[in-house]
């Protein structure tokens, strides 16, 4: 299930569960190969952020390339990767830790 932020508090969305976010934007090339791959990913929790619509939470984030994916589990960041990533290495980076 895919989930676009707006203006929604990110860490209370992901305060609970398992969640990939992904940090992109629109006229990035490998965030839109990413977002190809993330769509067919319909049992994982993704809170896309648009770092262009979300520059605050971006800055907090320190995110300074895209795509970059964290994934948190109950509201703690246990993985992440900068860069484009196929599903195989999507999933692996959820199950580690």
């Amino acid at each position: 299930m895919i989930k676009y932020l707006k203006e929604e508090n990110l860490q209370e969305l992901v305060k609970s569960g398992t969640y990939l976010v992904d940090f992109y934007a629109d006229w990035c090339g490998p965030c839109k190969m990413l977002a190809s791959v993330l769509e067919n990913m319909e049992d994982v929790n993704i809170i896309k952020v648009n770092v262009d619509e979300h520059p605050e939470i971006a800055k907090e984030y320190g995110v300074m390339s895209i795509p970059l994916i964290l994934v948190y589990k109950d509201g703690q960041i246990t993985n992440k990767h900068l860069g484009f990533i196929d599903e195989d290495q999507i999933r692996k980076l959820i199950k580690e830790k």
